[in-house]
């Protein structure tokens, strides 16, 4: 039987991603969705959205992760939070890109 190698750039390392550091991102969207969710109603969609991009600032951060905002808030919102480059995570575990949005839309 021959034995298959993936190239090195394939290979999965100790410090990859993986399905803790997912379930530890759907919390933070749902934070995002919990504070955001109760501006429903007030006809204030810059609150809403800023209420979003604190929670998952704030959790974001105690994710065991060592990331950095590739596509930001910031950008098109010119937000304090959440901006291109900014470093995310707590520092430990996988190096990671990440996208955020906290609400479409706004």
């Amino acid at each position: 039987m021959t034995e298959h190698h993936l190239p090195s750039e394939l290979e999965v390392s100790p410090e990859a991603p993986d399905r803790n550091l997912a379930l530890e991102l759907v919390r933070v969207t749902e934070a995002a969705a919990m504070a955001a969710g109760r501006w429903v109603g007030r006809g204030d969609k810059n609150g809403a959205d800023g209420a979003a991009v604190r929670a998952m600032r704030t959790l974001v951060h105690t994710v065991s992760m060592n990331g950095v905002v590739v596509i930001g808030e910031g950008e098109k919102d010119e937000a304090p939070m959440l901006f291109n480059g900014e470093r995310i995570g707590d520092g430990t575990g996988a190096e990671v890109d990440i996208a955020v949005d906290p609400i479409d839309g706004t």
